[in-house]
């Protein structure tokens, strides 16, 4: 009996059989990257790079063969996702953007915690080593001066995101810190705060110095009180918002107002204030950035500036699922920058400054 089922023929066979970029890459010693500016006649290549791959297309008589391309960009993705230990907050929101874009993709993550510096390093050698396409990096991974030099020299396709200043050699998803920070101090001094603390985020990110750059330009502007020592450094955790709250509180003359690099920060200085018998916000206006779970979790619910987190992560990935199949294509894409837009939400944590009346001799009687 005869069998109606069409079956693959010779071209079908022809096809799968076809060298690939990444078999060119593997014999010349160099990335896929690498090889499509050679195939591309970019001017970037090194002589002898350019010489090795030339030399492997010559042995595997490669050329770039158009169906070829499509079948290679229906193939599943493999994505790496590279953090540190941020707070659980922003983790938890970037995940769920991660999650959802990944199951309208066939994107299959592979998530992989690291410290920065040369752990970052030993990872993202070994997430290519286990097959990635591309890498998606949290903060501040996208700071670290190292392991960017590395990813660029390897040229496989990465997002950098929530990284305060973009290296030119990566993709980056964010928002512009700057202009948050500047948005929410500028609303807190429109509501009469004339002495606003400052809390500075990690030092080794550069949104964390965009933000204070913001602030101070704010500050400066609005002619309000600008004095050194309401400015206390963070960590982007609420232990080190603790503590940055017990100093500014602990002032002789103290802020009326707070504004925290991020909501975990922000959250703290809320219960340091409530320890010390303030009511928020009649004694004590708090502003943070992010809008994560703790924003609405605590009492009162915190005034923040909205970081589409979720939406960052849906947005990285899609880029960087294009950065990969335009890759397997042999038409690689130019770094692109996305800027999206933040929102100055308003909650129950900020007020005008309560203006108390002068105590007189006789209110002591």
């Amino acid at each position: 009996m005869t069998s109606n089922k069409l079956k693959p023929g010779k071209g079908f066979e022809a096809i799968q059989n076809l060298p690939t970029m990444a078999d060119v890459a593997s014999l010349a010693g160099v990335s896929p990257m690498t090889v499509s500016r050679v195939i591309n006649g970019k001017a970037t290549v090194k002589k002898n790079t350019r010489d090795a791959v030339q030399a492997a297309v010559a042995a595997l008589n490669y050329a770039p063969n158009q169906a070829a391309r499509r079948l290679a960009g229906s193939r599943p993705i493999a994505v790496g996702f590279l953090y540190t230990d941020p707070n659980a907050g922003y983790l938890t929101a970037f995940l769920v953007g991660l999650l959802n874009q990944a199951s309208l993709n066939n994107v299959r993550l592979v998530f992989e915690r690291c410290e920065v510096g040369e752990p970052a390093i030993e990872q993202v050698h070994r997430l290519i080593a286990n097959g990635v396409d591309g890498i998606i990096l949290a903060p501040p991974l996208g700071d670290t001066v190292g392991l960017i030099d590395l990813i660029a020299d390897l040229g496989i396709p990465t997002v950098a995101t929530a990284c305060g200043q973009a290296d030119p050699r990566l993709s980056s998803v964010g928002i512009d810190d700057f202009l948050a920070a500047h948005a929410m101090t500028s609303h807190l001094i429109s509501l009469g705060h004339q002495r606003i603390g400052f809390v500075i985020g990690h030092p080794n990110q550069t949104a964390s110095a965009r933000r204070l750059a913001g602030y101070q330009a704010a500050i400066a502007e609005k002619g309000v009180q600008n004095s050194p020592e309401l400015i206390v450094q963070g960590m982007f955790t609420y232990r080190s918002g603790l503590d940055a709250a017990e100093t500014l509180l602990n002032l002789t003359e103290r802020p009326t107002a707070i504004f925290a690099s991020n909501d975990d920060m922000a959250a703290a200085v809320v219960a340091i204030a409530h320890r010390l018998g303030l009511d928020v916000p009649g004694d004590l206006t708090v502003a943070g950035v992010d809008d994560t779970i703790f924003a609405t979790t605590i009492w009162p619910e915190l005034t923040t500036v909205r970081q589409p987190i979720a939406e960052m992560a849906e947005e990285a990935l899609q880029f960087l699922v294009r950065q990969i199949n335009a890759l397997r294509n042999g038409t690689p894409e130019q770094p692109e920058h996305i800027v999206m837009d933040f929102a100055l939400i308003r909650r129950q944590s900020d007020a005008a400054p309560r203006m108390r009346p002068p105590i007189r001799i006789s209110d002591r009687t």
